[in-house]
């Protein structure tokens, strides 16, 4: 058994803020001034160049070191001992085992996201195959 860790892969780090922060590819695109496939390209990249994390880390809203940093076992220990001020100042614990969101929506969220590009993708296939056949046939 290997007891190498695993690449600092900072693509899918970038890919799981923006989820986290429930931002599509092409939000972050559109803010960015860069195509969606480049920021496809960016998620699928183990490294970035400085200049490009800077600016990302500034649309999604966090320093380039907690960007850098960034793992779901760090993000999970800090919403489970988080804690705040109500109005009047007293401390209070902030819920630790809640989530802001419903884990089994976000799911069904993603699915139903790739069931709709599923069906993009088979009408653009069913499509081509028309195409093809008109012009086979001389049409």
């Amino acid at each position: 058994m290997s007891t190498l860790t695993k690449p600092n892969h900072i693509g899918r780090k970038i890919s799981r803020i923006r989820e986290l922060r429930d931002m599509k590819q092409e939000a972050l695109a559109q803010a960015l001034g860069i195509s969606q496939q480049s920021i496809s390209a960016i998620e699928n990249s183990e490294t970035i160049e400085e200049e490009r994390l800077i600016e990302i880390a500034k649309v999604l809203g966090v320093n380039v070191e907690a960007l850098k940093n960034f793992s779901d076992e760090a993000a999970i220990n800090f919403f489970n001992t988080v804690s705040d001020n109500d109005i009047n100042g007293n401390v209070f614990n902030a819920n630790v085992n809640s989530c802001s969101f419903n884990p089994l929506d976000k799911m069904m969220e993603i699915v139903d996201e790739n069931r709709k590009l599923y069906e993009r993708l088979l009408q653009a296939e069913k499509d081509k195959v028309e195409y093809l056949e008109k012009i086979l046939n001389g049409k």
